[in-house]
């Protein structure tokens, strides 16, 4: 396999570092072969509390005629059939401090949107390489030392940290796979992305079925990063990161060894790099800044309602992953059928986004989740099979509206405000994952709370998504000004013709 394709090539108008090491090629399938499994433990870690807080029966150990949650009752037995040991049982969170589970979990995924902040700007700085092994080895080290941390807010904060971490990794990484891949492949291979998590979520199910006690499965799903320092020596530094950054030498190096495994020629690549250094106009338009998202009528609009629906796929895919979870019946079962229906789901979204474009996709696979969920509020709550199959075929639609919203927002926000933009609406999208454990627990007050709110949300984002235009086949919109006129009526032949 090599990355010549001169046919296809010609239409992407390739700058010559994309050029140098091609569209696709060995080296890049190679590279992306070794930071994928990255993606296993940012699942383990985002969904690993499903059964670190499994819920466990408990009594009163003092008094067993008293009721559980008595002020009387200070200590407490808890049913160690399903697991040995959970961090509700380790550190007697139940009753007034049953909270707490929901608490700690929404403080992980803090971590996690401020890692993606901390570490996107570490990256923009020091490179994409160095910033993801730094944060491979905090996840590491807090990782297992939550496992063993003999206090609850000591695990919180280690939870946390790893969180920071989880999220630096993926912002490093993802960002490393699209700078490498050619724009002719970078569709597809920002879906592939997301397949290790979803076997991540599908074997975490298998991690804890083995292992009963909360204290061995933290290790092992912390364990596995010891392999992922390995990073330092196997990944390269994003070429298009080095040339950007003034080091042309170093990204002449990487292209010269890209080319090569990729079977293109090397000679002029040097002269090339060298020559498009001199004549790149450095700062020629201006960057814009969050407030440009939002100044103008249209384009505030756009934001709005693409924010609302990042807000959708945090709240309802972590948080019907914790709903199935929380469910009766065999909870091992429960998640391993949930997180195997992704893996079909997200495959059916490259399909879907290439056949049906952003817009078509994202409605449907919104209103699946919607029905299915809100089906589920008029299920009675003892025919659990149901109720985790109706669950899990809403998983499946928030795994297809996943990929496709990172996709969308990139091609719908101008390329001076584009990474402030995803940036911002990813932040949206943690915030909904950050209330995701407490509506998935609002189960405790009625069985058809979270249904309904998980439901609901989904079908408003569909009902915004109308009043977005559609983007593929389009140019992407270049300035504040081409993206206030991109999906306007009096504009949409010039969109159609390249022009705004």
């Amino acid at each position: 396999m090599t990355a010549k394709d001169g046919k296809s090539d010609s239409k992407w108008n390739l700058d010559p570092v994309q050029k140098a090491m091609g569209q696709l090629g060995w080296w890049h399938i190679l590279v992306c072969a070794v930071v994928f499994p990255l993606k296993f433990p940012v699942a383990w870690h985002q969904m690993g509390i499903i059964f670190l807080g499994a819920a466990q029966d408990y009594t009163c150990a003092s008094n067993t005629t008293l009721d559980k949650c008595s002020k009387q009752c200070s200590s407490w037995t808890y049913d160690t059939s399903v697991f040995s040991k959970t961090i509700i049982s380790e550190w007697d969170l139940v009753c007034e401090k049953a909270n707490l589970v929901n608490l700690s979990q929404t403080i992980f995924m803090f971590g996690i949107l401020v890692g993606g902040v901390v570490f996107g700007s570490l990256a923009d700085k020091f490179g994409r390489r160095p910033p993801m092994v730094i944060a491979v080895i905090i996840q590491l080290l807090t990782g297992v030392g939550a496992a063993y941390i003999p206090w609850f807010w000591g695990f919180v904060v280690l939870r946390f940290l790893t969180a920071v971490a989880t999220g630096g990794t993926m912002v490093t990484s993802f960002v490393l796979v699209m700078e490498i891949i050619g724009p002719k492949w970078r569709e597809l291979f920002s879906v592939l992305y997301q397949i290790p998590f979803n076997l991540g979520h599908l074997t975490l199910a298998g991690f804890a079925y083995f292992l009963r006690d909360w204290h061995h499965l933290q290790f092992a799903l912390s364990i596995f990063s010891i392999l992922l320092v390995s990073y330092y020596w196997l990944v390269p530094e994003s070429p298009r990161y080095l040339f950007t950054s003034g080091n042309t030498d170093e990204a002449i190096k990487v292209l010269e060894t890209a080319a090569k495994r990729n079977k293109l020629p090397t000679a002029n690549i040097r002269s090339d790099i060298e020559e498009y250094a001199r004549t790149k106009t450095h700062g020629a338009a201006a960057k814009g800044n969050v407030m440009d998202l939002f100044r103008t009528p249209n384009l505030r609009a756009k934001t709005l309602f693409m924010c609302f629906n990042w807000f959708v796929c945090g709240l309802a895919f972590f948080g019907v992953a914790q709903y199935i979870g929380h469910s009766g019946g065999d909870i091992f079962a429960n998640v391993a059928i949930g997180a195997a229906l992704e893996l079909p789901g997200t495959l059916i979204c490259i399909y879907m986004m290439k056949a049906y474009g952003r817009k078509k996709t994202l409605i449907a696979s919104n209103t699946l989740t919607g029905l299915t969920m809100l089906a589920i509020a008029f299920v009675p709550e003892h025919i659990n099979w149901l109720n985790v199959g109706l669950a899990s075929i809403g998983l499946v639609g928030m795994s297809i509206s996943f990929p496709t919203v990172y996709l969308y927002a990139g091609e719908l926000f101008p390329t001076v405000v584009r990474n402030v933009g995803i940036g911002t609406a990813s932040m949206i999208a943690r915030i909904g994952s950050m209330i995701a454990p407490f509506v998935a627990g609002f189960g405790t007050i009625a069985h058809w709370l979270p249904p309904i709110i998980f439901g609901l949300t989904p079908l408003v984002g569909a009902f915004f998504v109308f009043f977005l235009p559609e983007t593929q086949g389009h140019p992407l919109p270049e300035t504040i000004e081409d993206g206030e006129n991109f999906g306007k009526k009096g504009h949409k032949d010039q969109a159609e013709n390249g022009k705004y």
